[in-house]
């Protein structure tokens, strides 16, 4: 029983867990049927019966998260509603690609439609201690993506150290990333909590360094299967960054199988209840700051 979790009901963490994911498939035999049921169940995640107990007209995942050929698909489905299409790029999973072909790529997938790309290190950089060349390449990145949000892949099951954790995540965001993000999924080591709590704390001490000016968000990725994962993940956030870190434009979580989790339990949650909307759930007060974006 997770009632009262840092003051949230077990029912406002599922539906925030809900807003806050990047539905992904990042398969060899994606097609546009999988894209788009993808897509689907990320924009209509809950019946309209659970959107009326809950007292909202709409609760759906923040992007879909596809490999750059497949965004063409996700785009086709997704025009004009209110889910992100974000896309991986720059060599993912390995990153091991020049850097024209990688910068290439994600000018591919903004052209597709992507207005969020994922981003893959160069783990060599890191583990050659080659700070400045990783800084310049991320940068580049930035500038190719236009106008669409960058996630930097930190890909730390491979970093060698929590000290190249820290230090990739400050060269991430002084380069302008918008998230830093803990792995592709195909990792030996993806996301863990000690590896999260490095990255929140130099995603605090670069809030501090930029005098309060800017929030970089965080995205655990690979191996967050349910919602007791995911739980973790908030619990981290909550107490390294706080509450307004709780929402999809500073805090997602990159899964494939997570959303029918949280969707069974949220259900079983609701089938408890009354049919009469209850406002604790879905509007949340100013100072807990969720879904507030």
């Amino acid at each position: 029983d997770i009632d009262n979790f840092n003051g949230f009901s077990t029912q406002e963490l599922l539906v925030t867990c809900i807003e806050c994911i990047d539905a992904t498939t990042l398969s060899g035999d994606d097609t546009s049927a999988n894209v788009g049921r993808l897509c689907y169940d990320a924009l209509y995640p809950l019946p309209q019966k659970s959107l009326e107990i809950l007292g909202t007209r709409s609760v759906h995942c923040v992007a879909v998260c596809v490999y750059p050929e497949c965004v063409s698909y996700a785009a086709q489905f997704l025009r004009n509603h209110p889910v992100n299409i974000a896309a991986v790029a720059t060599g993912f999973p390995t990153g091991q690609f020049g850097l024209e072909t990688r910068l290439n790529e994600i000018k591919y997938a903004v052209q597709q439609g992507a207005n969020e790309i994922d981003i893959v290190l160069k783990r060599s950089l890191v583990l050659e201690d080659k700070w400045e060349e990783l800084y310049e390449q991320v940068k580049a990145c930035k500038l190719a993506c236009g106008q669409a949000h960058m996630k930097t892949i930190l890909s730390t099951g491979e970093l060698g150290s929590l000290s190249n954790v820290y230090k990739a995540s400050m060269v991430a965001m002084m380069a302008g990333s918008d998230f830093i993000k803990t792995s592709t999924g195909k990792e030996s080591v993806n996301a863990i909590i000690p590896v999260g709590i490095v990255m929140c704390r130099a995603i605090r001490d670069y809030y501090v360094i930029s005098e309060g000016t800017t929030q970089v968000g965080i995205k655990p990725a690979g191996g967050v299967r349910t919602f007791s994962d995911a739980c973790q993940w908030m619990h981290l956030v909550l107490q390294e960054l706080g509450p307004e870190w709780l929402n999809p434009k500073l805090f997602r979580i990159g899964a494939s199988g997570l959303l029918t989790d949280v969707v069974n339990k949220l259900q079983h949650q609701l089938s408890a209840r009354d049919s009469t909307p209850s406002p604790e759930i879905c509007q949340r007060s100013p100072e807990k700051k969720l879904r507030v974006y």
